[in-house]
């Protein structure tokens, strides 16, 4: 049977979105996913997961007794496991990247190596994902009260972009937006303050980016900033402070503006809210999936399954 995915109804929870990769792997068969440095209980449990719901095909990367051992400990029969041998996390990663970057595999998932590591073979210039864009990652969570999913970036890569970095963290968000069927979504670029302070940076940088979209220098959203989160998400509260904004109350996509921020809002969203949140590298020529070592297991198999959308839906959003 062939689907084309062009457009799709917006993916507004987590369910629909897992509904989304379940149909993707029933008609294009599942992605393959390169696992770097695999022995890690919660990254093995999440594959097989995936594996069991037919999204995945594992390619696991790293050391085979290890593999096996967690994996007999999970319950799980390694002899359903395509491990490949390396010798550390650092020949895994290389080795899962490079089957990535030949086609062997559609997904690079991140296991129990450094972020530096993962992040340093991805973007190696001769056998690496490079794509010339800058990689950022965003986080896909589903809050309570709300009809809608939200996007967060960037909690993990970018350490303190500049203006021209943000401006490419904000169209790798909306371009993951765009491949969850939301053609047009709404961008707030987060402050402390909801008016152009000279004195704050933040603010001063979120103004010149929601002018640009205003005048069609960055497409396929609806731009405003500066904005309090209160007022980003909240219709009441946009309304008590008097904001008039296509944005406020409505956003989509919440831009951070440094790693602080982004990685202490998304760990609080998972371990406080305990949302349901799934996170993906954007930029690359894959999906990579770069979660944290102590995320629990769920946030990485929906990260897996947000993988399998994107690497199908790529090619028409891109």
């Amino acid at each position: 049977m062939h689907l084309e995915f062009k457009e799709i109804e917006p993916i507004r929870s987590m369910n629909a979105l897992l509904d989304l990769a379940r149909l993707i792997a029933q008609i294009k068969g599942p992605k393959k996913v390169a696992v770097a440095a695999a022995s890690e209980a919660h990254v093995i449990e999440a594959v097989n997961e995936a594996r069991i719901e037919g999204l995945i095909q594992p390619i696991l990367f790293g050391n085979p007794e290890r593999i096996r051992k967690i994996a007999t400990e999970l319950g799980i029969q390694a002899d359903n496991l395509e491990v490949h041998p390396a010798r550390d996390p650092v020949e895994a990663t290389v080795l899962a990247t490079k089957a990535v970057a030949s086609g062997e595999a559609d997904i690079l998932m991140k296991g129990l190596v450094h972020s530096s590591d993962f992040l340093r073979a991805a973007l190696n210039k001769e056998w690496g994902l490079r794509t010339g864009k800058l990689l950022s990652h965003v986080l896909v969570f589903e809050s309570k009260g709300y009809e809608r999913l939200f996007f967060m970036s960037d909690g993990a890569m970018n350490i303190n972009p500049d203006l021209k970095a943000k401006i490419q963290i904000v169209e790798n968000a909306v371009t993951l937006a765009h491949a969850l069927g939301i053609p047009r979504p709404k961008v707030a670029l987060l402050a402390a303050v909801e008016v152009v302070n000279p004195e704050m940076e933040t603010a001063v940088e979120d103004a010149i980016i929601a002018k640009m979209a205003d005048r069609g220098q960055i497409k396929g959203a609806t731009i405003d900033g500066p904005l309090a989160l209160d007022n980003a998400v909240s219709l009441e509260a946009a309304r008590i402070k008097g904001i008039q904004s296509p944005v406020a109350g409505k956003a989509d996509i919440l831009i951070v503006d440094n790693i602080d921020v982004g990685n202490v809002f998304y760990k609080s969203l998972i371990y406080f809210a305990r949302v349901r949140g799934a996170g993906i590298i954007m930029g690359a020529k894959a999906p990579l999936v770069l979660t944290s070592r102590a995320d629990p297991e769920e946030v990485k198999f929906l990260s897996l399954a947000l993988a399998v959308i994107l690497a199908e839906r790529l090619p028409y959003v891109a």
